[in-house]
Order: structure tokens, then C-alpha cells, then sequence
């Protein structure tokens, strides 16, 4: 350890930054069980931000800090150190053993979808009329619901981030002159962050597809809005109005809220499901239901199809999602049918 200036080593870095997320001290004795402890996933954060912070703030780079033998000086990047690397896989070992388990946000799935459009359009909330903050049982208004319900199909359809979709302009989105598709065309991405972004078209659905059609909802959100320009999704103030003089997108965490609330409201535990449940139910979507190959998903949401890091296979395979099949039932021949394909007509299980 007194090799490493600078006190940097995996537990060091993570004993200085309270309250911590391991359970022994840098001296090798256990924390109190009353002490409060951060999960794994703060973990990696802390060691990203260290990261950032030694590259770009002290010009250390993303070289692995290591010793030039000529100089007999360490050099690089502190957070980069095999022994932080090694830090980083004990701790998740140890995580692991005591009952922590990383998982990611559970995909949303079409039948959710179907199920949370139906709620909407029960009992009169599609409907646009006052009402008060106050009023038991109601989180919102028929126009949060419209901007929600947007928001959750363009993330849904177009795989993106939540942060991408709320900060969507009026001016982005256009009518293709040629057709009758929606032309979203995004100035950023995560994945594209120097431009040459390829635009998404959007074409309407089939009426019995309405809960899956970004279309539908958009026509929707802009009547119900009355937004030209500006961002698409602004904040909601009180009586479901919406606070377009600030000029301001709906944060990711108010989004996130609404959308809790939303899965409350058809009975759903809420806590599996995060901003990132609609891109990675949107990757499933295209690949299960509308059986588009891996390549294709790749090109449309952005991804490197060179398949050396294979990140898409992380959005179609996770442990956290509920499983589409039970294990008693892949050789069943009673299996109940698949939900019948409104293009082939088909729901076999080996359509």
C-alpha cells in the first residue's frame, strides 16, 4: 500500500467516501451493522467518477498506473491499478455472499403496455377536465398520463434512454412528406455523442397494435398539449398544467415517479422497474415478438454491430425479468398458445 502516493488504492478510495459501501475499513476490521452501507452499483460509480476525475481534472490519462522502471516513478491512472481492479471483484464476491445482488431494471413487456393503455382510457381519465391535487387515489390528470404514455412508447419503440426522450424539441419530430411516418430525429446520444445521429421512422400501427403505437400517442400528446415548440415533455404543475414558460424538460426522476405510480395503478410492484425498463423491453420486443434479427436491432438502436461486446445480449437476457416461460412447460404439448400475429396470422409456440 505504501507503494500507491496519493492514498489510492480500491480501499482507500472507497473508506473516504461515506457512508461506504464496504463492509470492513481500510484498518481490516467489520463495520457496525447500524453503520449504513451503499450498494455495489455506488461502488462502481464512486471508481468511475475517481476515474474521470484523475484523467481529465489532474491529466493522469486512462493509462493503468504502473511503475516506469527507468524513472523508479509510478505513473497513470490511479483508478485504473490492477489492485483497484482486484478491489472491485472482492467486493462484489462479498456483496454477492451477504445478499446484495446487481441486477438491472426489469424490461416492460407489450402485455404490460396493453394493460396500462387500457387503465388510461377506463372510467373517463382519458378524458381532459380539472381537477384538484388533493383528490384521493389520483396521482395525476389526463394529460400527464398522454405525456407519459408518449414517452413510454417513443423510448419503447426507438430504444432509447429516458434522458434522451424528455429532452426532445417540438421541431424534432416532423411528418415525413412521402409517407405517413413520424420522422424523430434526436441532436444526441449517448452512443452517438459527435452527431450524425440516423433519424427513426415511425409508422402507425393497426388498430388492435394501438397500445404499441407511437404514433397514436403522439397525435394524441399534441392535441391534448397544444405544443409547437419548445421541449415535447415539460413539467407538470399543479391541476395537471403544464409549466411550458420555463422552458424546461421533465427531470429523468419526476418521470420516473409518474411511471411508478402508473404500474400502482394496475398492481404492480413498481421497485424492479426503472427509466431503463422501456429500451431494454423495447430490445426484447423487437426481437421475440417482431423476431427482427440481432444485427438489425443494432443498427436501429445505435449499437456496434462488430459483435465483439455483444452489449445488446445484456437487454435481451437478464435474471431479473420474469421468466416468458415456465420450465415445466418447454416440452409441454398442452402449452397454451402464443398471442396470434396480426401479420401472418399465427401463435404457435414455433412461429
Amino acid at each position: 500500500m505504501h507503494r500507491y502516493p496519493y492514498n489510492i488504492c480500491g480501499p482507500v478510495v472507497y473508506s473516504h467516501t461515506p457512508p461506504s459501501c464496504d463492509n470492513i475499513r481500510i484498518d481490516g476490521t467489520q463495520r457496525p451493522a447500524t453503520e449504513i452501507r451503499l450498494s455495489f452499483t455506488n461502488a462502481q460509480k464512486m471508481r468511475a467518477a475517481a476515474s474521470w476525475n484523475f484523467s481529465q481534472v489532474n491529466d493522469q490519462g486512462n493509462v493503468q498506473w504502473q511503475k516506469n522502471e527507468a524513472t523508479k516513478k509510478w505513473g497513470g491512472n490511479p483508478s485504473v491499478s490492477p489492485l483497484v481492479a482486484h478491489y472491485m471483484a472482492s467486493l462484489k464476491r462479498r456483496k454477492i455472499q451477504s445478499g446484495e445482488t446487481a441486477s438491472s431494471a426489469r424490461a416492460i413487456t407489450p402485455a404490460m403496455l396493453e394493460t396500462l393503455y387500457d387503465f388510461n382510457h377506463e372510467n373517463g381519465r382519458s378524458t381532459m377536465k380539472p381537477y384538484g391535487s388533493a383528490e384521493p387515489k389520483r396521482w395525476s390528470g389526463a394529460r400527464a398520463r398522454r405525456l407519459c404514455w408518449t414517452a413510454y412508447l417513443i423510448a419503447f419503440t426507438c430504444l432509447l434512454q429516458v434522458d434522451e426522450v424528455l429532452k426532445i424539441q417540438a421541431h424534432e419530430i416532423r411528418l415525413d412528406p412521402d409517407s405517413d411516418a413520424l420522422i424523430v430525429t434526436l441532436p444526441f446520444r449517448k452512443t452517438q455523442q459527435y452527431g450524425e445521429i440516423e433519424p427513426f421512422y415511425l409508422y402507425p400501427l393497426s388498430a388492435e397494435q394501438a397500445h404499441l403505437c407511437p404514433v397514436r400517442a403522439y397525435a394524441e400528446w399534441l392535441s391534448a398539449s397544444k405544443i409547437r415548440s419548445g421541449y415535447l415533455f415539460p413539467k407538470i404543475g399543479a391541476g395537471d398544467k403544464l409549466m411550458t414558460d420555463k422552458d424546461e424538460p421533465m427531470s429523468s426522476s419526476e418521470f420516473l415517479e409518474m411511471f411508478r405510480n402508473h404500474l400502482i395503478d394496475i398492481e404492480i410492484d413498481p421497485y424492479p422497474y426503472g427509466t431503463h425498463s422501456f429500451r431494454r423491453g423495447g430490445c426484447q420486443y423487437l426481437h421475440i415478438y417482431r423476431r427482427w434479427p440481432i444485427r438489425d436491432i443494432c443498427q436501429w438502436g445505435g449499437w456496434s454491430t462488430e459483435f465483439s461486446s455483444l452489449t445488446i445480449v445484456e437487454y435481451l437476457i437478464s435474471s431479473n425479468d420474469s421468466p416468458m416461460v415456465q420450465r415445466r412447460d418447454f416440452f409441454n404439448p398442452d402449452r397454451a398458445l402464443q398471442l396470434k400475429c396480426m401479420y401472418c396470422g399465427r401463435s404457435c409456440n414455433c412461429a
